[in-house]
This record gives structure tokens, sequence and C-alpha cells, in this order.
């Protein structure tokens, strides 16, 4: 099939910015398609030309009717970098589209401030949480964030203070590549409450105060970094378990009797196309995963009420399973074992004799591994320290044959 959808990036100096063959893809288009600001960029014509309607996704349905059609659609920058261009390409065969990419906004950002671009962690807040920067304010990285709107930068700049990483250097350019470039720099304390204009990218190089707490991408975050109610996964085993796992892209979780959640927190933070489902019977505990979640900047957790295994009914097929409570309810590990996919991963943790008798019958019947952990931290003494030992942890390990 011949390419019908042509996308264009256009950048702030519009159509004298573009390269021939995207001159071409615009003149040849029966229907023009693109927001106001980039139709506006070219002059008027006999094409049919519209502009993204709100919601956003009715406009995405309305161009795929159009199939067949010779439709040039005009996107800032790079398509492909959080843009336009990788959400219809997941919706098009590869031979019926073509890209011509102008310089992205991290391109550009990147070239005023010097930055090598492979040393940068390039994300977006656009139509995105805000808490999804968490993982990324780490002492000496550098940052280049496309804002959601005009209001981004204080809102980073009040994130940082609040991580602790006040000293932290703020840039933002806005409208780059065009006549109105402006740039604004500063220290995220004291960074004046104000608002850019829309279309700008933040540029952050994070400075952490002496005591700034840090959450690290690998499993084991502190324990305080949780809201909970002694119904967590502790640090030491969290990371013995995760390890199990083996969190990789794209992969979906199950964390079956989820507490506050953190198991499937720190598979979603492993890697941002990591995917959980968080089962939990008790409401309160459902809000503090909810609250955990957002907090710790994985808020595409899904929370599911219910109990395990009936509330594992109609559930999308799992990649890996965690069994943190309820291993020894009546089928939960058979009803898991089934549901995971051929060459998925199951762990279950048990700290009770029944649990762990449950568990070692199963090594038997699915040729798991079992291990036992028990971690012991100094405490107090009178006036000496001393090791108190928590209770040991049996964990089953394993893998679904192909």
């Amino acid at each position: 099939m011949d390419a019908w959808l042509e996308i264009v990036g256009i950048g702030e100096d519009g159509l004298a910015g573009l390269s021939p063959a995207a001159h071409a893809a615009i003149a040849r288009a029966r229907v023009l398609v693109g927001g106001k600001r980039h139709l506006a960029m070219v002059p008027d014509s006999a094409q049919e030309r519209w502009a993204w309607p709100t919601p956003f996704d009715a406009g995405i349905e309305k161009l795929l009717a159009l199939r067949g059609t010779k439709i040039c659609v005009l996107a800032s920058g790079d398509p492909m970098w959080f843009g336009i261009g990788a959400t219809l390409a997941r919706r098009l065969a590869k031979d019926e589209y073509r890209i011509h990419p102008a310089p992205s906004a991290f391109t550009l950002a990147a070239a005023r401030m010097g930055w090598p671009l492979q040393d940068v962690a390039t994300l977006s807040v656009h139509g995105r949480p805000i808490e999804a920067l968490h993982p990324h304010i780490q002492p000496g990285a550098k940052l280049l964030v496309l804002s959601d709107s005009g209001e981004t930068p204080a809102a980073i700049a009040r994130m940082l203070c609040a991580r602790g990483f006040a000293a932290s250097e703020i840039t933002v350019l806005e409208h780059m590549g065009g006549e109105s470039e402006a740039r604004f720099d500063g220290i995220a304390d004291g960074w004046p409450q104000k608002r850019h204009r829309d279309l700008n990218v933040v540029a952050i190089a994070c400075i952490a105060d002496a005591m700034a707490p840090l959450l690290p991408i690998v499993a084991g975050l502190p324990d305080e970094a949780y809201l909970h109610d002694g119904q967590l996964t502790k640090r030491d085993m969290r990371a013995a378990t995760l390890a199990r796992l083996a969190p990789y892209p794209g992969a979906l979780l199950w964390d079956v009797g989820a507490g506050c959640g953190s198991i499937g927190i720190e598979w979603m933070r492993a890697h941002p196309a990591c995917r959980a489902i968080a089962i939990e019977r008790d409401e309160k505990r459902r809000g503090m995963i909810a609250t955990n979640a957002k907090n710790l900047s994985v808020p595409g957790l899904r929370i599911v009420a219910g109990v395990a295994p009936a509330a594992l009914d109609g559930l999308e097929t799992p990649d890996a399973v965690f069994i943190g409570g309820g291993a020894s309810e009546a089928g939960m590990l058979e009803k898991c074992w089934a549901a995971l996919r051929p060459g998925g991963m199951l762990v279950a943790n048990a700290v009770t004799l029944q649990s762990e008798a449950v568990l070692i019958a199963a090594r038997e019947t699915y040729e798991g591994e079992l291990v036992r952990i028990s971690v012991a931290h100094a405490s107090p003494v009178g006036k000496f320290d001393a090791w108190r030992t928590a209770m040991p942890v049996t964990i089953l390990t394993a893998r679904k044959p192909a």
C-alpha cells in the first residue's frame, strides 16, 4: 500500500525550516490536519483542513475513518518523540504512513544548554502527571522536560524544593527556533511563581541538598517512602522479591494481596513500560496504594478491589505474579499458575508455617526454587546494641514452562 498519511514535523520557524520532501508532502495532501498554530503557518489553499478537536481521541478516529485519502498531519518538531507520530504508528501498518521529522524540542534545548543529548533524560509532563518526574530527580542528573502549560516550571520548582533539591538549576526555554524565543534561568529555591508561555521546555540540573531523601530506581526503596499500616514487604525482602520477579519492559505483574502496593509500585518503577495490577481486599489499604502510586511516580498502577482468587477472574494475562498474602487460601496458587503466561514467573512469600507448607508442596508441583531469608537489624539493648531478627520469610520462585 502506498503511504496515504504523511506526518510533517514543523518548528517555530514554520515552512522556512522544512525540507523539500516535507514541502511536497503538504502540497500533495487533500486534507491538512494539525493544531491551530501549525495550520496558521500554511497559506490558505483548496485543501480541506481541520484542527484537532477536543477530546483529542475523537480526531484520531476521524482521521482513521479517512484511511486511503491523501492526508498530511502537521506536528511539533519530531513527531515520533512524545508526538502524534508515535500515537498513529501504533494504529497503522508501516507502509501506510511516512514521517518527515524536524529538530525536536529536546534537540533544540540540548543545543541551547550545551548538554550532550545522550547524557540527558528526555521527559514529558504534557498531559501526564508531574509526579512522573520523581524517579529521574537524582543527584547530578540533567533533565529536559516538555511542559504541560505555562504553570509547569513553577510546579517543577516546588517539587524540587519539596524533594530536597532546592539548589537545582532551572532554565525555561520558550518558543525555541522562532522570533519570540526567550530564556529564563534561576534556582528552584526562589523560582518566581509566574506563568510562562505555554510552549516551553524546562531544563533541570539536579543538585541535591546534603540530606535530600534518595529514591533510586533500583528495587528496595526505604520503608519510610510508603504510607502503610504495617502490611508492607520490607525493604530488604522487597529487593530480593523483585530480583526474582525480574521485571522487563512491557511486562504485566499481578500483585496479589498487595497491602500498600510496594511490589507493584517498584515493578513499575523498574521501567516506564512495566505495568502492574494490585489486587487488595481492604478499602483503606487500597487508598494507601493509590497515594503511594502517585507519590512514587507510577499513577498508572491499576487497583482491583476484591478477595483473591475470585477477584482474579477476567484480568489480563500476567507475565509475572507475586503472592504476598494469602498463599494458603484454597486454590490461590493453582489459579495464579493457570493464569500465568508460558514462560512467566511466579513468586510467593510466606511467613507462617501454614503458608510455608503450601509453598513446600508447590515446589514439587511446579519444580520451583525455595529460599528462606532472615534479616537482622542492630538496635539498642540498654547502653549496648544487639541484633534483632525479623521473622524469616520463605520465598518460592517458579517459572512456568512453555
